[in-house]
This record gives structure tokens, C-alpha cells and sequence, in this order.
């Protein structure tokens, strides 16, 4: 069975280019049905058009209340009729105007372990820490999305990366963005996986 992602990303889209790579070389049971932004410079346009994908840019304007965007993308997203929404570099936090519309069938990829360093910046908070507070590592996971709390959900998958004594911040951000690519891909993985048995999908 093929199922249908939609992805959502504000950036470069290097995590979507995992994806679609996955899905194009037959290592995911789905297809990546279309790309949605909020950024309209954003990488992950030309990312997906290269692929074939649509991509479709919803800009949050001026005048728009948080509750009123997220209704309006929630309702593009319906019509894209996804069996996963996959929150790759995704700048926005979603409110229950969105959220509602997937129980369980939203997931976020966070570039921090479970608990740890939620918000925005991780990656360079964690370097940080490694001089001020002596961390050794941090790391990476993806978690479900039943709601508002940021980066606590459900976790899917999690990997840790060490923060070496000898790391740059680009060097530490690197094999931080190694570890994100191998881990969405597993993570989305085992979430098609388990929706053949919904009663594996945990329930919050």
C-alpha cells in the first residue's frame, strides 16, 4: 500500500530531500504528495518541483490572525487529502485550527532529544551549553503533534549526537543535520508502518 505525504517547510529543505530521495528509491510504501510553505523564497520549493512535487505557498498575511491562518492551511492540507503530515523545518507553531483536522497523523522533526532544549535554536543552544554547562552530546527526534505544547509530543524516534570538544558550530551542525535526514526517514517509516494496526499509534 502507497500511502501520501504532505510536508510542511519553511526552509531549505534539505530533510524534504531525504524524504523524496527515500521515496524515490522505493525505501518508504509512499509518495510525497506536496510540499507546503510558508515562505515564499523558501529552498524546499525548488527542491520539490525538481522532484515533480507540487508545491504550494501559504504566506501568512499582515492582517491574518494566528486561528485564521492555521484554518486556512489546514484546509489546503484537507484537500491534499494526506495520510501523514510531516513538519520538516516547519518556522510556524500550529494551534488546534490546524492540529484538529489530523488526530495523531501530524509529526515534527526536532533537533534536540526528548525533553530537552525545546523552541527554536537548538542546535546552536546546544553548542553553547557544551562551554557553559560542560554538555557532551545532544541529538535529534521526531515526535507526533496532538496538540499545542512545543517539541513534547509522543516520540517516534530519537538519536543522540556527540558535541565533541574539538566541534565548530558547523561541524556540530552537520552531523546534527546527518542524524535528522537518516532519522525522518525511519521515523515516517514506522509511522506508515503502524497505521496498518492503528492500535500501535500512541493516543494522547
Amino acid at each position: 500500500m502507497s500511502f501520501r505525504i504532505v510536508v510542511l517547510a519553511s526552509g531549505s529543505g534539505t530533510n524534504l530531500q531525504a524524504l523524496l530521495d527515500s521515496s524515490r528509491a522505493g525505501l518508504l510504501s509512499a509518495e510525497v504528495a506536496a510540499v507546503v510553505t510558508d515562505k515564499e523564497n523558501a529552498g524546499a520549493i525548488e527542491r520539490a518541483r525538481t522532484a515533480g512535487v507540487p508545491a504550494v505557498i501559504i504566506a501568512k498575511t499582515k492582517e491574518e490572525s494566528r486561528s485564521d491562518y492555521d484554518q486556512r492551511l489546514a484546509e489546503c492540507v484537507r484537500h491534499l487529502n494526506p495520510d501523514l503530515v510531516v513538519l520538516a523545518g516547519f518556522m510556524r507553531l500550529l494551534s488546534m485550527h490546524f492540529l484538529r483536522h489530523f488526530p495523531m497523523k501530524v509529526i515534527n522533526l526536532h533537533p534536540a532529544l526528548p525533553g530537552e532544549l525545546p523552541g527554536t535554536n537548538a542546535i546552536e543552544r546546544a553548542f553553547e551549553e557544551r562551554d557553559t554547562c560542560g554538555r557532551q552530546s545532544s541529538g535529534v527526534m521526531v515526535h507526533f503533534v496532538p496538540d499545542e505544547g512545543v517539541d513534547n509530543g509522543p516520540v517516534i524516534a530519537s538519536q543522540v549526537v556527540p558535541l565533541l570538544p574539538t566541534d565548530t558550530i558547523d561541524t556540530f551542525a552537520e552531523r546534527m543535520h546527518a542524524a535528522e535526514h537518516q532519522l525522518i526517514v525511519a521515523a515516517v517509516h514506522n509511522v506508515l508502518t503502524s497505521l496498518s494496526d492503528p492500535t500501535t499509534i500512541p493516543r494522547r
